[in-house]
């Protein structure tokens, strides 16, 4: 084949390969941009339009401040908008970097928040905020390995913000390393007592994720830990939502030395009792509602 030739082939080649991804994008920035288009129809809109600073003539700061109200009042791509003019405009550009990868996973556009990020930690490389945040979208595109090593770079610089190891502790859990996951949680606990309050019942927004019986199997695990630390009041709400879940907590229960004291307790008795009869009663009304097929006959020999 000639030079030119074979030089049109491999152009050729590289453009069908650009293509899937340039249609996928456009496609992207059409809906965005309707869904924008149909936001602004909200009367709050225009309260807001009327007091948005000039983008040619406004502070970086202003711009900012801006672009966080519009992401408060819920018009993120419009936020993304003043995000970057305040970077335009001379802004710090780590923190309007990953403000905007944020806004970017609100819109579920993860390819662009990933490289927001990415030039977060090009310009600044001991970021443990992007760091943290790069390992949310790869864990939210399910490459937990990837998180795994992005939350330990984020934790190496910053041994002391508890959503971190939150969040190390939540992708480990999604590889089923549960003693990983316990350490991180009890970590992130030590760091901030409260933190699972803040986010009752799951551990950051991007355990939403977990399936319903990943999700008792959490509870359940969280209660090893509460258990462990002395806090029975956590212990048994998280023994209740993993029960709950359908998880079997008296067998499991016996095989952990901290929770096992507590396999003949009454209050733990009580909850097995209830969450055994709140998901016989789930069953019973989505087999008549239909939502739920009944059980095949048995099989006889």
């Amino acid at each position: 084949m000639r030079p030119h030739l074979r030089s049109s082939c491999f152009l050729l080649l590289f453009i069908l390969m650009l293509l899937p991804a340039r249609v996928s994008a456009q496609k992207d920035n059409a809906e965005s941009q309707l869904l924008r288009e149909a936001s602004h129809r909200d009367p709050q809109w225009l309260l807001i339009q009327s007091h948005l600073p000039d983008p040619m003539t406004a502070s970086p700061d202003k711009l900012e401040t801006a672009a966080d109200v519009l992401r408060a009042r819920r018009f993120p791509a419009d936020g993304l908008e003043y995000y970057g003019h305040a970077l335009q405009r001379g802004g710090e550009p780590t923190q309007l970097l990953n403000k905007m990868g944020v806004t970017a996973l609100e819109l579920r556009n993860a390819t662009l928040a990933r490289t927001y990020f990415q030039r977060a930690i090009k310009l600044k490389k001991k970021n443990a905020e992007a760091w943290n945040n790069l390992g949310a979208v790869e864990y939210l595109e399910r490459h937990y390995r990837s998180a795994i090593s992005n939350y330990k770079r984020a934790i190496k610089i910053d041994k002391k913000t508890s959503s971190y190891h939150s969040n190390l502790g939540t992708a480990y859990f999604e590889m089923k390393d549960f003693e990983s996951a316990r350490k991180e949680y009890g970590i992130a606990l030590q760091l901030d007592p409260l933190m699972f309050e803040h986010r009752r019942g799951m551990a950051g927004v991007t355990a939403h994720m977990l399936s319903p019986e990943d999700h008792a199997r959490f509870c359940f695990e969280m209660a090893r830990l509460y258990a462990k630390n002395g806090d029975e009041a956590q212990m048994l709400h998280s023994l209740t939502m993993a029960s709950e879940g359908g998880f079997d907590v008296a067998s499991e229960m016996g095989r952990d030395a901290s929770l096992a004291p507590y396999r003949k307790d009454p209050r733990v008795l009580l909850l097995l009792q209830n969450a055994r009869a709140l998901r016989a009663g789930r069953d019973a009304t989505a087999v008549a509602s239909g939502t739920l097929p009944p059980l095949p006959p048995p099989l006889h020999e």
